[in-house]
């Protein structure tokens, strides 16, 4: 069984705490219901302007669970044209 994390700083387009969490959201339940992976935003809660958001993957194998992870972000990346990616970090627990 291999644990992997990813860890993504983003740059948003909001100026309060309602319009950062309305994007927040939404990012993270369609992660949720697209690739079936546990998120949270795990950091910077205070900020409007960004968000550290935190997704883990659990599989059989090392590939697999690592791909669904650089699949999230791409599909972030492409989706979400209004925030910018300014970190991504993925790590095997």
């Amino acid at each position: 069984m291999f644990v992997f994390c990813l860890e993504l700083h983003l740059s948003l387009p909001s100026r309060s705490l309602k319009e950062k969490r309305g994007i927040v959201k939404s990012i993270l339940g369609r992660v949720r219901n697209r690739f079936n992976c546990a998120c949270a935003e795990v950091d910077r809660q205070d900020n409007p302007a960004v968000a550290v958001l935190g997704f883990v993957t659990v599989g059989p194998d090392r590939t697999i669970a690592r791909r669904v992870l650089e699949q999230i972000e791409e599909w972030v990346y492409e989706t979400w044209c209004d925030v910018e990616i300014m970190a991504g970090d993925i790590t095997e627990l």
